[in-house]
């Protein structure tokens, strides 16, 4: 049997996404967005960044149903490799229902999902759903960008719902729901990783998604000229706080994210051996440079190798035959 059908069943995530997100608006922005997906997917062999067009901050207000339209229009010339996401308007956005209508009625078949903004609550997410199957796209997962306090109460239960494949944070909408209580420091590069209440925020988040099989994306950093605190900053989102996707708002901080959340080559190296020699054992437990490794180090050991491969990571060959394999 291959490898993830053995060792991720009920404990793997809802699907395998990239562990990059890339947001854009503006009609030059999105266009070359969606090129540099193309130009990235050649260079790695697997796509590496979702691009998301964004309605919530793109269309200019009156214009809605026009930034739906072109959304529509250029997601239609997207190639059969590209992953292609729309952000809409929130749910009780007047523009909310011609946004689903128009993009997922029209160009639902080119869309890898829906994100949802400012979402509050499971009610939020079922009248989404709703609204999704009504224009006959119901086939399309829902991310939820978790913006305010009482939406972190409520993480476990959005997170739980079955059409939910990923949440997010929104960083800045959450520190101004306090009203001044966390000051504008909390959204800083060093602050959003220090205040207690933003961190909090991420951990309930993070540990929704994980206890769900969803998949926890770290919300934006807005210091975008700084790849350096950049790389820092998307290292400690993946290795302190549990979150395997991360936005980003520049094309400079596409290829940081990729490398905090890449595998180091010895982890690669090490992940490929013990996946081998357990196959070969039939899965049963072996002893690994004089250490017992079983079921449970493997599906650690395999998500190390899916991540690799997610990342554009050089494979060893026999890993690239696993990770070649279609996915169920």
């Amino acid at each position: 049997m291959h490898p993830r059908e053995v060792l991720l069943g009920a404990q793997g995530q809802t699907g395998f996404l990239p562990v990059c997100d890339h947001y854009s608006g503006v009609e030059a922005r999105m266009r070359k967005s969606l090129q540099l997906q193309a130009e990235m997917t050649e260079e790695f062999g697997a796509c590496v960044f979702d691009v998301t067009l964004d309605c919530e901050d793109g269309a200019p207000v009156g214009g809605e149903a026009e930034h739906a339209a072109l959304v529509v229009a250029l997601a239609s010339l997207a190639s059969e490799k590209a992953r292609v996401a729309v952000r809409v308007h929130p749910v009780d956005h007047p523009a909310f229902e011609q946004d689903i209508a128009t993009i997922a009625g029209k160009a639902g078949k080119k869309l890898c999902h829906v994100m949802l903004p400012k979402v509050e609550s499971p009610q939020d997410v079922e009248r989404a759903c709703s609204a999704l199957d009504a224009a006959g796209a119901g086939q399309l997962p829902l991310h939820a960008l978790i913006e305010s306090p009482a939406a972190v109460h409520r993480a476990f239960d959005i997170a739980a719902h079955p059409r939910v494949q990923s949440l997010s944070f929104g960083l800045m909408d959450f520190v101004s729901a306090h009203g001044g209580a966390i000051p504008a420091a909390g959204m800083s590069l060093e602050g959003q990783f220090t205040h207690p209440l933003v961190v909090r925020a991420k951990l309930e988040i993070s540990s929704a998604c994980h206890a769900n099989g969803k998949v926890p994306a770290h919300g934006v950093v807005t210091e975008y000229k700084n790849k350096t605190s950049l790389l820092a900053a998307a290292q400690r989102a993946a290795l302190e706080l549990g979150f395997t996707r991360m936005w980003s708002i520049h094309p400079d901080q596409i290829r940081p994210i990729l490398e905090a959340f890449a595998p180091s080559p010895h982890e690669i190296e090490i992940a490929t051996k013990i996946i081998a020699a357990a196959a070969r054992a039939d899965w049963a437990p072996i002893s690994f440079e004089g250490k017992l490794e079983d079921r449970a180090s493997y599906r650690y050991y395999w998500q190390v190798l899916e991540r690799a491969h997610r990342t554009g990571r050089k494979l060893p060959i026999e890993a690239q035959g696993w990770l070649s394999a279609p996915r169920h």
